[in-house]
């Protein structure tokens, strides 16, 4: 039997195009109900490699003779005296499962699971399109082959993974050469949940300044990382040098796109609550979109605009005992329930020199944990940032990260997680 291999650099559709019920087929001489028991004991013991002996009438299978009952039941006293010279239909099954030859191996699996145990173990009759027997398929060449396309479809599946990693992680290239070159002292940890992920950051520099995003699109693994690509590209394309310190502008323009991109139009007049909501993600069937962290940092006149999507910004002047914490609005960007004219605020500080700011996505402060296994917490969070402010930028995302894995100990990671920081 033909067996898919590794190498094979075929696409899916493909692999799954070569395997039908046909490729699984033994060719297994029939009998019909003329011939008797006897002879069925004959042609076992002549083919010791063969489970399952078809019946045929006019080239058409009516049964199929299962070699272990047949033989369990011949072996019985006084079974051959009295059967050896009947019909071979009297230990016949007479409900095996017949397939078309060119029947998917997937709809093949199917049928077999529906059947039950006595499938694989007796095996299936194959025919072609007009019903004339043709051979036979035993349950355990069905269960290799699908091992093997299982098997295919991972390696498939984890190649292109990988190279969608490969791809989310040049697009995040350019945002950490300018956030480099804007800042002396920072930190940026970028670790998603799977492979790839639902987390994004996004940084531009301007002659004045540098834009600032972090970025939760929803899900993770590779739905949120289709999210991301659709978020940073239309990022990329609105944010230009006069709107820059306008963050709740650009989101109001990103929530807008996210709409209109995704199909999630608001035609539900007259309806209130969760009858409004059920009738949109019915119409639309998306229900998706980004919470974020948007700042604008202007270096020529030492203030900052953020503006929030259910995402808070914290800020630490030196010598503070408290974190300072800017909260977002309570609204994400794109989502059902996110009006088409909604409005975010933009919220403008003077910056002292010396002062850190950090941003982090929900992964961190919503990870369960701890001898009570609860969440993180923003309390544990913000108390970090205290202890070690005075530390470098590199020493602090360290020590951070170390409390977050400690913390998470053995439970299993929730989220993807990116973390933020720099001293102005």
């Amino acid at each position: 039997m033909e067996k898919i291999e590794s190498s094979n650099k075929a696409g899916l559709s493909e692999i799954e195009a070569n395997f039908v019920a046909k490729s699984l087929m033994l060719k297994v001489d029939a009998i019909s109900p003329e011939n008797t028991n006897t002879e069925v004991s004959n042609y076992f013991r002549d083919n010791s490699g063969v489970i399952g002996l078809p019946v045929i009438e006019n080239n058409k299978p009516i049964g199929l003779i299962n070699r272990n009952i047949f033989m369990d039941s011949m072996a019985r006293p006084f079974h051959a005296e009295l059967y050896n010279r009947k019909s071979c239909i009297s230990f016949m099954d007479k409900t095996p499962l017949v397939v078309p030859e060119d029947m998917s191996i997937q709809e093949l699996s199917f049928k077999v699971v529906n059947s039950g145990s006595k499938t694989l173990n007796d095996g299936f009759i194959i025919t072609d399109n007009e019903g004339i027997y043709l051979g036979i398929g035993t349950g355990e060449d069905l269960v290799r082959v699908v091992t093997n396309l299982q098997a295919e479809k991972n390696r498939l599946v984890m190649e292109s993974i990988n190279y969608a990693s490969v791809i989310q992680k040049s697009f995040l290239r350019n945002s950490m050469e300018d956030l480099q070159s804007s800042l002396k002292e920072f930190y940026l940890h970028w670790e998603p949940r799977d492979k790839v992920g639902g987390d994004y950051y996004f940084c531009k520099k301007f002659d004045d300044g540098f834009f600032l995003a972090l970025i939760d699109c929803t899900g993770h693994g590779v739905p949120g990382a289709f999210m991301t690509l659709i978020m940073s590209s239309f990022l990329d394309h609105v944010l230009i040098e006069k709107n820059k310190s306008d963050p709740a502008g650009l989101m109001q323009i990103m929530n807008k796109k996210v709409k209109d991109a995704l199909g999630q139009h608001d035609n539900t007049e007259g309806l209130e609550g969760e009858a409004k909501y059920a009738k949109m993600l019915d119409k639309d069937g998306s229900d998706d979109g980004m919470d974020a962290a948007f700042i604008w940092v202007d270096l020529k006149n030492k203030n900052f605009t953020f503006s929030g999507a259910k995402t808070p910004l914290y800020t630490l002047n030196p010598g503070d005992t408290e974190v300072a914490i800017i909260d977002g609005d309570k609204k994400g960007v794109g989502y059902v329930d996110t009006p088409y004219e909604f409005e975010w605020t933009n919220k403008t500080s003077q910056f002292t020199e010396g002062m850190n700011i950090y941003m982090t996505t929900d992964g961190v402060i919503d990870q369960i944990g701890g001898s009570k296994n609860i969440a993180f917490g923003k309390k544990r969070y913000t108390a970090n940032i205290i202890e070690n402010s005075k530390k470098t930028m590199t020493e602090q995302k360290d020590l951070l990260l170390k409390e977050f894995y400690d913390y998470q100990g053995k439970q299993k990671r929730r989220d993807d997680v990116t973390i933020a920081a720099f001293k102005l």
